[in-house]
């Protein structure tokens, strides 16, 4: 054969290869460019400068600082100068009094960052009840497997989000929702796609290099890549025992750079949909305190595309078309990554306020713990009186379904709103869990897709049914002074009055939605045309420990069958 034959694929594959190396590096400049420029805030990597006596506020957040004003053609640009120039003349001469503002508004800000990062660790650990809840609904011949996966989902995830995730989520949230309690994080700046309050892409913050090297922007980080990782590791639940370990990792990556990030910018990277309050005048814009939508609705509904692209597992459907059950190989391990759920649950939601000065904190933690537990009584009774048992892992199920619920709303309702919407959370799992199986005949091992797809979508909603108006004044920039006609008013929803804000939860919780489910649907029945994203039957009706991994998550059964 001509030799000039053999080296022509080379040629071609070292032609493909420097293309990608010089377009990658192109698009390196393009996004890092903005962060170098000369008129930009500087980072603090070392946290001396972060929290001074502008970070000083009062119970209602108001703050004892005198900025300068800048809107020279405003009515009252006069008396705001001589405000600004008292107050500046002012601590000319007290220089003691200055120095211990500072101080305390460092301390504020510090006592943040100690609540953001141990609340972090909670979500952290979140991982560990995901792994052992997922695997012990499974089939025993696939266990490791399971665990593995959850695994490999930290990992890769985690790898994407820091690459470019976190950079397009809040690379631009010092424009609209700088985090005021972790000391504004004026560094990120900048958006990518789309600008003001029309911004949908950030755009600094790559690597976590230039102004992302930052003591507040790395507060920030830690909290925000694992809930990031919590919408990676609900997708795990949707399309195990089979799925090629290669597809996986290409799914959790593609959840960490794209699809978490992007619809998280729009609401909590002070992107577009969290500024339609301002914009369009629909309340206080979209609001999601905790992630009910912009976590577990993003991983439910990717999580659904997946399953369907997949297809059910093998002996799932029987030649009539009725389904049938896998039961669960270890109840011991659903329970206990049920609580440990909620244990972490607890940082997820109160963790939210970015702040331990944040006394909502209180109300939080009750709200959580309401609904999680009228979840639950609800799952098991509803089931009970549909087939006649009560179910273990529907009421876990349950308890994880008014989990998810009440993270969107858990800040603005009150205990008895956290109660119904914890219950209806648990009818609604129950329901979606049989209709997935029953009529759209897709095959959801671990009911991921009900539980966080279905009642994430639910609790935002709740958020404009349930939210009495006790929170959230100034919440994307809206009634900082009055709403509704009273001064404070926080987010409020249709129950006491704002129709809006109502018609903005369902848009916005509907086009969550709509994205997770297309994006992730349109990226990957491509890549499985190209190359298939299950298991081979063979692999499948083996168990995927051994193929996939060579080794067994219960090896004294080979010994014992052997």
């Amino acid at each position: 054969m001509n030799s000039s034959v053999l080296r022509r694929p080379l040629r071609n594959s070292r032609f493909l290869r420097r293309s990608v190396v010089l377009l990658s590096a192109g698009l390196l400049v393009i996004v890092l460019l903005p962060c170098f420029a000369d008129d930009v805030p500087k980072p603090d990597p070392a946290g001396i400068a972060t929290g001074d006596k502008g970070a000083v506020v009062d119970a209602a957040g108001n703050s004892f600082a005198v900025t300068a004003p800048t809107d020279k053609s405003a009515p009252d640009y006069a008396k705001n100068q001589k405000d600004f120039d008292d107050y500046q003349s002012q601590a000319a001469k007290e220089p003691l009094a200055v120095k211990l503002a500072d101080a305390v508004g460092h301390i504020r800000v510090a006592t943040n960052f100690a609540w953001t990062l141990n609340t972090g660790y909670l979500v952290l650990f979140m991982q560990a009840g995901f792994a052992l809840l997922t695997c012990g609904l499974v089939r025993k011949k696939n266990a490791g497997h399971l665990m593995m996966l959850n695994f490999a989902a930290y990992v890769f995830a985690f790898i994407a989000y820091y690459a470019v995730g976190y950079a397009f989520q809040f690379g631009a949230v010092a424009v609209n929702a700088a985090p005021t309690n972790l000391g504004g994080i004026p560094t990120l700046n900048h958006f990518l796609i789309g600008g003001g309050q029309w911004g949908f892409l950030g755009g600094k913050g790559f690597f976590l290099t230039g102004p992302a090297y930052d003591a507040g922007s790395n507060c920030l980080m830690l909290f925000e890549v694992v809930f990031m990782e919590t919408a990676g590791y609900i997708i795990v639940g949707a399309i195990c025992e089979r799925i090629t370990f290669w597809a996986f990792l290409l799914c959790e990556l593609f959840v960490g750079a794209i699809l978490y990030p992007v619809f998280g910018c729009w609401v909590w990277g002070g992107g577009w949909l969290s500024q339609v309050g301002a914009t369009l005048n629909l309340g206080h814009g979209y609001v999601d305190f905790a992630g009910s939508t912009v976590v577990h609705a993003v991983g439910g509904f990717c999580a659904m595309a997946l399953a369907v692209i997949l297809g059910p597992r093998l002996g799932k459907y029987g030649r009539d078309g009725k389904p049938r059950a896998f039961p669960a190989h270890n109840l011991v391990y659903v329970v206990t990554g049920t609580f440990i759920l909620l244990f972490g649950w607890m940082g997820f939601n109160p963790g939210s306020t970015l702040g331990a000065t944040d006394l909502r904190i209180s109300v939080v933690a009750v709200n959580t713990n309401l609904a999680a537990i009228a979840g639950s009584a609800a799952a098991l009774l509803f089931w009970y009186f549909l087939f006649g048992k009560p179910d273990v892992t529907m009421a876990c199920n349950g308890m994880l379904a008014g989990l998810v619920a009440i993270t969107a709303p858990c800040a603005f309702v009150s205990p008895t709103s956290a109660v119904i919407i914890g219950a209806l959370a648990g009818i609604l799992v129950c329901l979606g869990v049989l209709f997935n199986e029953r009529v759209t005949k897709i095959d959801d091992p671990c009911g991921a897709i009900s539980v966080h797809g279905f009642c994430g979508w639910l609790g935002a909603v709740c958020v404009g049914i349930f939210a009495d108006g006790t929170y959230g004044s100034g919440w994307n920039g809206v009634g900082a002074t009055t709403y509704l006609g009273h001064a404070g008013q926080g987010v409020t929803g249709l129950l006491h009055g704002d129709t809006r804000q109502f018609l903005c939860q369902l848009g916005g919780a509907t086009l969550c939605a709509l994205w997770a489910f297309g994006a992730t649907y349109l990226v990957f029945t491509v890549v499985n045309k190209v190359k298939s994203m299950r298991v081979t039957p063979e692999v499948e009706l083996e168990g995927l420990d051994v193929p996939e991994f060579g080794m067994q998550g219960y090896p004294e059964d080979a010994v014992v069958s052997q």
